[in-house]
């Protein structure tokens, strides 16, 4: 028999827009049963803000809708949380005890129930209640300072607190928790908050601020371009290269690849010597396409990459050859990025219409026809 990986696990999402759905879709692609939960009349937001969005973060999950405002829908909340493993929930600190659906209230329901809150700054601190986006945990982290050049900062359309920070945190979160759930019987509250999980991936910045005592400008640290050995540079056809030849021997590859072997007798380092370095780096880098650049450096094995645009990413023979795009609706989608041997992520389904499993999901709980009608007619589901 293969590793099942995460088939059995039961998990309630009750979270919205992208943080808490991309977290569900990494446990629906590993095996998960994901069940979500939305509100009868629209359901998730990104349904209507961003439906591709939507449809990429919400695969491989089930749909049921359940008014939590009502006394119904929190009933039927309740026999469904009296059987899963994980509940899920993004909302502000207290909605959900409010709501009548709290951690406190489940646990007696489920002594073993995992129970999630993935939120932006936490369920404690001066700034639990505040609202926020992925840019604003970004800033709190000092993330957004570092991101950018003497110019100011710079936004990334990689939600770095959303994704990193906050739904990966998260999912290894509620993997360490089910595990000593199974072992002790006994389930436990994940209180994941993106601002923390931001915070924790600052180990350039911070090494910095534990060697010299202070942070490094933007632009201006080791890996943020100092060093002119890793930095970008411009090509003749307007296309951007990254030279990644941190160590000398990468470094001296790419100078005798460049046929400039004499640049690469020393290692640039920051000060007048690194930006004459760079001067003549930029120079060499204007004189060839990216695409020339990308053929002559392959073979130098000298850390150099092309900066490709998504849709040149999608195509590369790398990115084929692991398998790491999928059709989803006749559009492209990314598969689970880990590989497994005797072991496979779930085939992927599309993600759901609103409601879809509504009906199944509450007759597997023996909610009848004539109940079922009853609770559509009260608005219940």
């Amino acid at each position: 028999m293969t590793n099942p990986l995460l088939a059995g696990l039961k998990v309630l999402d009750v979270s919205r827009l992208l943080p808490g759905p991309f977290c569900t879709l990494y446990l629906a692609q590993l095996g998960a049963e994901v069940v979500k939960i939305e509100e009868p009349n629209g359901g998730d937001y990104t349904r209507a803000l961003s439906p591709e969005l939507f449809a990429l973060v919400n695969r491989n999950k089930r749909s049921l809708t359940l008014d939590l405002r009502q006394a119904p829908g929190v009933e039927i909340f309740h026999r469904l949380a009296a059987e899963a493993d994980v509940v899920i929930e993004s909302f502000r600190p207290g909605v959900m005890d409010r709501l009548g659906c709290g951690y406190d209230t489940l646990k007696a329901l489920n002594p073993k129930l995992v129970y999630a809150a993935l939120t932006g700054y936490g369920q404690t601190g001066p700034y639990r209640d505040r609202a926020g986006h992925d840019m604003n945990y970004c800033a709190y982290a000092g993330a957004l300072d570092q991101i950018g050049n003497a110019a100011g900062p710079a936004l990334a359309n990689t939600q770095i607190a959303d994704l990193a920070g906050g739904a990966l945190s998260c999912a290894l979160g509620i993997l360490a928790a089910v595990h000593g759930a199974r072992a002790s019987g006994r389930g436990c509250y994940v209180d994941a908050a993106m601002l923390d999980g931001t915070l924790a991936l600052q180990v350039a910045a911070l090494s910095t601020l534990r060697a010299l005592g202070r942070t490094q400008p933007r632009g201006a640290d080791m890996l943020s371009g100092a060093l002119p050995n890793y930095s970008l540079y411009e090509c003749a056809d307007g296309k951007w290269f990254a030279l990644g030849a941190l160590e000398p021997k990468f470094w001296q590859a790419f100078c005798a690849a460049a046929g400039q072997p004499e640049l690469g007798r020393r290692v640039p380092a920051p000060g007048a010597a690194g930006e004459q370095a760079r001067a003549a780096t930029a120079a060499l880098f204007r004189t060839r396409t990216r695409d020339a650049w990308e053929v002559l450096l392959t073979p130098a094995d000298a850390c150099a990459s092309g900066v490709y645009t998504l849709e040149e990413a999608l195509a590369n023979e790398q990115v084929q050859a692991r398998g790491l795009v999928e059709d989803c609706g006749g559009k492209p989608a990314i598969a689970h990025p880990l590989r497994f041997v005797d072991a496979a992520p779930s085939a992927s389904t599309p993600a759901p219409a609103l409601g879809a499993d509504t009906r199944t999901l509450l007759a597997a709980l023996g909610i009848d026809d004539d109940a079922y009608a009853a609770l559509r007619k009260g608005g219940a589901c």
